[in-house]
């Protein structure tokens, strides 16, 4: 068909129609606009690189496992400690005390134990051994408010008896955290004396440990690994014995007191 006009005839532009079931961009189909580039271009994109995101350390439950482990070998760690502390022999535990004096080896001479009647001389003060009166000194967590005599509380050490002492004039609150560990204790008695060279003097049979403070954890140690197991004579009792404060002896027959 064609069309006059006035520069002479012209033909209408075909029409062409898609192909029946064609797809746009598909051979035979009405090609696609291609995607304008950046910049202007055209032309298929360019992949995106995706974008890594870094992961974060989660330091909780690292912490928490860490501590978790640390007590758990804290724990393994003391118990282990506890039962070789055990299994130590009492002489043992008495030697790993700091201060201690131990004149069971330093000086075995001056520990006699003949019974005498009268008033003793002792290498140390407090005495720790030596001969003494026939009649012990009551130790049946006795707590003492005046000196008693040297005498009677040696025969109470020979049975296993502590003996704490300190000084006259120590602070009542300092007394009072003593006697609390003496009182309703068997084979514990207490007791000041006048001039002491420290606060506190603890004594066994044979050994000596002198502090200045009542919270000494030292204390609680010479009482558990002495207490009984310093005994001269295994099995003699702490009762039935003197009560009386003073510093002369008294003299009451040995059979009356049972040896």
């Amino acid at each position: 068909m064609s069309i006059s006009t006035q520069g002479g005839p012209e033909r209408r532009p075909s029409v062409v129609k898609p192909a029946a079931g064609a797809k746009p961009n598909s051979p035979g189909g009405t090609p696609k606009a291609a995607t304008p580039r950046p910049g202007g271009g055209k032309g298929p994109r360019k992949p995106v690189t995706p974008v890594k995101v870094a992961q974060q350390t989660s330091w909780g439950p690292i912490l928490l496992f860490v501590a978790v482990g640390a007590l758990a070998v804290g724990i393994i760690g003391y118990g282990a400690f506890a039962v070789i502390k055990g299994s130590e022999s009492w002489q043992d535990q008495a030697a790993g005390i700091d201060g201690i004096a131990n004149y069971r080896e330093s000086d075995p001479d001056m520990l006699s134990a003949n019974h005498k009647s009268g008033p003793q001389t002792y290498k140390t003060s407090p005495p720790v051994g030596g001969d003494h009166n026939a009649s012990w000194q009551n130790c049946m967590g006795d707590v003492y408010d005046a000196p008693i005599a040297n005498e009677h509380a040696v025969h109470s050490l020979e049975h296993g008896a502590i003996w704490i002492t300190y000084k006259t004039g120590l602070p009542q609150d300092q007394i009072d955290a003593l006697a609390a560990k003496v009182k309703g204790n068997d084979f514990m008695l207490m007791s000041p004396i006048d001039g002491l060279s420290n606060n506190i003097s603890l004594q066994a049979w044979g050994y000596q440990l002198k502090l200045d403070s009542a919270s000494d954890e030292r204390i609680d140690t010479f009482i558990k690994a002495l207490r009984l197991n310093a005994t001269q004579e295994p099995n003699a009792p702490c009762s039935s014995g003197v009560t009386a404060t003073g510093t002369t002896p008294r003299e009451i027959s040995q059979q009356q007191q049972g040896g």
